[in-house]
């Protein structure tokens, strides 16, 4: 038998901090990457809550640096978003990223950096692995447990002329120092909780089916599904509970690791059309858009939506392999709905009449490179009417 010859990498932080209090680490790490005039970039609610001022004293008690901040990161962060943040980082001549947030500072931290140092425009580098120039030192203060953006390499950027959000795939992106402390995390509110939880098991189930997964992403993705099956409810529930806080900080974490390596498919394909033209929350277009695509997908994934059902807690013994993957669709659409998620995409005011566009964006979108299925435009259109 012939054996295609194929190739993976694997792109991970080189260092990652876990577990309660590890925030408290970061002035170290700053010291260890040499930085002395790092860009603080976050957004206005970081400010709002007090969290900015308290990262950056504890960064000036530290270290005696003072930071730059920059909280104007924006949720989907755009083209304008990076410039804006670009001349702040270059007016003060820093030399560093810090981010401080969800994956809306962390993306656009990335777009800024990686913009410093290769020069041209954020649109430059749209696609895959388009930088020449490593970016500056780069740390990720994690706050949300949904996009693992603190620790991929991974960049998602609208661009406001085409209302299109930009995948920007690039190794040179990833932090060199991410940090997921489920203590900065014990203030989010219960909907984001439940949108950015509902976007890692995005994550995870569509990098488990992803046409190039491996052995070492699908350990990751499954345990991830595991973690948020049993814990997202509760972090919902409660945001003060610390275990499921925690465990859902590793649930984000494992997701990442899988689809940083194994890339997605058009639940996020689709998702990126529904942000840059509604500017709606990731998380919840991906929750929504979970259950239809996978269906889309059962035929070519039969045995690997029964492992998901299996993962997300659900009881196949006797059943037939089409039965047991119905059960992985049935358990998504009823944590969606345990979450509070919305039901459809019509109570968010989508019109029809975008689809065709939306259809055609989301079938150049990278992240639908590796879809176990290959769609025509006639079923992603199809796709998004089911979400309705």
């Amino acid at each position: 038998m012939l054996i295609k010859e194929q190739t993976y990498g694997f792109f991970i932080p080189c260092v990652s901090l876990m577990g309660i209090g590890c925030h408290k680490e970061l002035g170290a790490r700053i010291k260890s990457l040499g930085g002395k005039k790092p860009l603080l970039v976050t957004d206005d609610g970081m400010t709002k809550a007090g969290m900015t001022a308290r990262i950056a004293d504890l960064i000036k008690k530290d270290t005696g640096i003072a930071v730059v901040v920059f909280d104007k990161a924006v949720p989907n962060p755009t083209d304008k978003n990076v410039e804006e943040g670009l001349q702040v980082f270059r007016k003060n001549a820093c030399d560093m990223i810090i981010t401080l947030g969800g994956g809306s500072a962390h993306d656009c931290g990335k777009g800024i950096g990686i913009v410093a140092t290769n020069g041209g425009r954020i649109h430059d580098f749209e696609g895959v692995d388009k930088s020449t120039k490593a970016m500056p030192p780069f740390i990720a203060v994690n706050t949300t447990a949904g996009t693992a953006s603190e620790m991929t390499r991974f960049c998602i950027i609208t661009d406001t002329s085409r209302h299109v959000k930009m995948a920007i795939v690039d190794w040179r992106t990833t932090p060199n120092i991410a940090i997921n402390d489920p203590f900065l995390m014990s203030g989010m509110p219960p909907f984001l909780t439940a949108c950015t939880g509902m976007d890692a098991l995005t994550h995870a189930v569509e990098a488990y089916v992803s046409t190039i997964a491996t052995p070492v992403t699908d350990a990751c993705a499954l345990k991830a599904i595991d973690l948020v099956s049993k814990y997202l409810r509760p972090a919902v529930a409660n945001g003060s509970d610390m275990e499921a806080r925690d465990r859902m900080a590793y649930a984000e974490f494992l997701a990442g690791m899988a689809f940083n390596n194994a890339s997605l498919g058009y639940v996020h394909a689709m998702a990126h059309q529904l942000g840059g033209f509604y500017n709606l929350a990731h998380g919840m277009c991906n929750a929504i858009l979970l259950p239809h695509v996978s269906r889309f997908n059962l035929v070519s994934s039969v045995d690997r939506f029964g492992d998901i059902a299996v993962a997300l807690g659900e009881n196949i013994s006797g059943l037939s392999k089409r039965a047991a993957a119905e059960k992985a669709l049935d358990a998504i659409m009823v944590l969606s709905k345990d979450v509070g998620i919305p039901s459809g995409l019509a109570v968010l005011e989508v019109k029809e009449q975008d689809f065709e566009v939306m259809a055609n964006n989301a079938m150049k979108d990278a992240c639908g490179f590796t879809n176990p299925r290959i769609p025509k435009l006639a079923d992603v259109i199809a796709m998004y009417k089911s979400a309705m």
